[in-house]
C-alpha cells in the first residue's frame, strides 16, 4: 500500500522566499523524508546576510508553521542585483504562489536599539513591511528595574500594531528569560483582544544575537499565525 505521508511543498516555499527583500534566487534541498534540509539563498548586496536569515525564518514560520534552524540557511551575496531569479525545475505547485504570498503577513524584524542611562532604560524596535520601516519605542525609569527583554517586547508589540494599520488590539502580558536544554530563550505572552474576548498568544526565541533581538522575534513568533489567518 502506498504511503499517504504529505510531502512539504518545496516549490511553494521557494516561491515564497524568492519574494523576500533582496533575494535573487532560492534553492531548498529536500531530505529523504520529504522535508526541508538546507536552504541556499542568493541575495543582492543591499540586504545583510543576517537580515536575510531572519526573514527566511520568519516567512517559513508564518506561512507553514515551520521552524528552521538558522544553521541550515546559507546566504551568498552578489553585486549583480539585476540578475534574473532562478526557478526550481519541479512539478506544478500544490497551492498557487499568489495565494501563498497573499496569506503571509509581510512584517519582518529589521533592527532593535537599546540605550541605558542613569535616568532611563530606552528601547526602539524597527519592523519592515514591504518597503516601509515602522518603529516604536518603550522606556522605563531605573526605579522600575525594567528588564531588557520586557522593554523590547513591549516596543515590538507597539511597532507591530503600527505596521498592521492600528487594526490590532494587542497588549504584552509579559516576557521572561528562561533556560532550557543548556540554552537561553525569551518567552513572551501577548493578549489579543477581539470584541469582548481575549486570546493569549505565546512565542519564544533562542537568544543568539542578544536578549533584545530574541524578545522581538518571540513577539513575532507569538502573533504571526494569528494575524496570517485573519484573526
Amino acid at each position: 500500500m502506498a504511503s499517504t505521508t504529505a510531502r512539504f511543498p518545496l516549490a511553494e516555499a521557494e516561491e515564497l522566499l524568492s519574494s523576500l527583500p533582496g533575494v535573487i534566487s532560492v534553492r531548498i534541498l529536500e531530505t529523504d523524508g520529504g522535508g526541508i534540509g538546507d536552504v541556499h539563498v542568493l541575495t543582492a548586496s543591499d540586504v545583510s546576510p543576517k537580515q536575510t536569515v531572519r526573514n527566511v525564518e520568519s516567512a517559513l514560520l508564518a506561512q507553514f508553521g515551520l521552524r528552521v534552524d538558522h544553521r541550515k540557511i546559507s546566504v551568498a551575496t552578489t553585486s549583480d542585483s539585476g540578475r534574473a531569479r532562478a526557478t526550481r525545475p519541479t512539478g506544478p505547485t500544490l497551492v498557487p504562489p499568489t495565494r501563498a504570498l497573499e496569506s503571509v503577513r509581510r512584517v519582518y524584524f529589521e533592527d532593535v536599539e537599546v540605550r541605558r542611562s542613569s535616568r532611563a532604560l530606552w528601547c526602539r524596535v524597527m519592523l519592515r513591511r514591504g518597503a516601509e520601516i515602522v518603529s516604536a519605542e518603550a522606556d522605563a525609569p531605573p526605579a522600575e528595574r525594567a528588564r531588557v527583554e520586557e522593554l523590547a517586547a513591549r516596543a515590538a508589540v507597539s511597532a507591530l500594531v503600527r505596521a498592521e494599520g492600528e487594526t490590532l488590539d494587542l497588549a504584552l502580558e509579559g516576557a521572561e528569560l528562561v533556560t532550557a536544554f543548556g540554552r537561553e530563550f525569551v518567552f513572551v505572552g501577548v493578549a489579543a483582544r477581539q470584541g469582548r474576548g481575549a486570546t493569549l498568544l505565546t512565542g519564544s526565541c533562542e537568544v543568539r544575537d542578544g536578549v533584545e533581538a530574541a524578545a522581538v522575534l518571540a513577539v513575532l513568533d507569538a502573533t504571526n499565525r494569528w494575524i496570517a489567518r485573519g484573526r
